[in-house]
């Protein structure tokens, strides 16, 4: 019987070993550690004892160590062999050497075997628990797959390459997600917790982080650091706004996050169920940056209040309704990205019958420089001739030489007529 468990505790912990990639040194150490935790239950110390673990057999050995005494002189014979038992073994022991002895984990008993059964049983899962939640505070904020073992109504249940539970709580899944058993979805880690010892992952679809990782996966120039992501905002399901930025100024990130033809966006949406995204280009200039973040509406004016954090911007009545967006998306997300409380005005605008579009004036100034100055409210050359040569510097973020040339060139057509 005992041979039978010894061979048990082997069978099983190689078992462990395999399917719960528990490796060679730890495992060894568990071994130890529970080995010298039953021999200093029997014999009250375990100083004395050797361990030997060879993985590729699923074997230990135990060896003994012993100072040779004279026959009467043994006093611990747990620590001690008289000289007449050692030279048994060998017959040239002599008086103050060791005498090292391999021990049969039979000769512990029955109960010591179960004792040591339970130890070994019992560290094992205080270490996959711990590897677990190393494992996954490392992944905080990484996306990773999983495959959906349970559908529940407050959360699903999803199981790993190594069949470690994870959690996707309803309130981080989109409006949308449909999930089935044995589908692979894909989420980001969100948070670990080990509460006594027993660790839970939380992953969740619905973060802006999520965002953030599908967009570099897609984008090699925000992975290579040419495009800098400074802000995500979602109403997950709905829509989504990106501010990003390049320091290379061969480089259009908004161009290079949607990629040709949308090739790089369209997979993030598909991933997000249809979830509408906007990436816009940023900027320190907080009126430019407000109409940017309030696209596709044009803006024709903005007041600011940078120290209150407020700005009334001006609006056509045409233009109002894609401003506040489907149930106030637009707006809402506008507020977030930029920080700043928007409050949208009805701006009537007339247009003089002797005001010039700008997109006329497309072989003088460059294309990019009139779409920046719709972007601010101003379609005509009067409407850019309204502003002082300040605020256009301020309102465009365009350099003094390029807004001298275009007052210069507007100015000039109308001293023509």
């Amino acid at each position: 019987m005992a041979k039978k468990e010894h061979s048990d505790i082997i069978s099983s912990f190689a078992e462990l070993k395999e399917f719960k990639n528990i490796d060679n040194s730890t495992m060894l150490s568990i071994l130890e550690e529970a080995f010298r935790k039953v021999i200093s239950n029997i014999y009250g110390s375990d100083q004395n004892y050797d361990f030997i673990f060879n993985p590729d057999k699923g074997d230990f050995e135990i060896w003994r160590n012993r100072i040779v005494v004279e026959d009467d002189k043994v006093e611990d014979p747990h620590l001690e062999i008289s000289l007449s038992d050692a030279r048994k073994i060998a017959d040239d022991y002599e008086v103050g050497e060791e005498v090292q002895e391999q021990v049969d984990i039979n000769s512990f008993g029955r109960r010591a075997v179960l004792n040591l059964s339970q130890i070994l049983s019992a560290k094992i899962v205080d270490v996959q628990k711990d590897s677990l939640y190393t494992k996954y505070s490392q992944l905080l904020g990484q996306i990773i797959s999983a495959e959906v073992y349970q559908v529940w109504k407050k959360e699903i249940l999803l199981l790993d390459d190594n069949n470690n539970e994870i959690l996707l709580p309803k309130a981080d899944q989109l409006p949308n997600d449909f999930f089935k058993k044995g589908e692979i979805i894909r989420a980001v880690v969100a948070r670990v917790d080990n509460n006594n010892n027993n660790p839970k992952i939380y992953v969740s679809r619905t973060l802006p982080l999520f965002l953030e990782r599908l967009l570099e996966r897609e984008v090699p120039e925000i992975q290579d650091g040419l495009i800098t992501i400074k802000k995500i905002v979602r109403l997950p399901g709905e829509k989504a706004k990106i501010a990003v930025e390049s320091y290379d100024d061969r480089i259009d990130p908004v161009g290079a996050c949607v990629g040709i033809r949308g090739n790089r966006i369209q997979p993030i949406i598909r991933e997000l169920n249809k979830e509408s995204i906007d990436v816009i280009n940023y900027t320190s200039n907080p009126s430019l940056y407000i109409a940017r973040a309030l696209a596709p509406a044009k803006v024709t004016s903005i007041v600011i209040d940078n120290e209150n954090k407020r700005a009334n911007v001006y609006i056509n009545p045409e233009d109002i309704s894609s401003a506040i967006g489907k149930n106030g998306a637009n707006i809402k997300l506008a507020i977030q990205l930029t920080g700043y409380h928007i409050e949208i005005i009805r701006g009537d605008v007339e247009i003089d019958e002797e005001d010039i579009f700008l997109d006329d004036f497309a072989d003088e100034i460059d294309e990019w420089v009139i779409d920046i100055l719709k972007n601010i409210g101003c379609d005509t050359a009067k409407q850019v001739l309204r502003l002082t040569r300040e605020e256009l510097i301020e309102r465009t973020d365009l350099e003094e030489e390029t807004v001298d040339y275009v007052i210069k060139v507007l100015k000039t057509e109308f001293e023509k007529d």
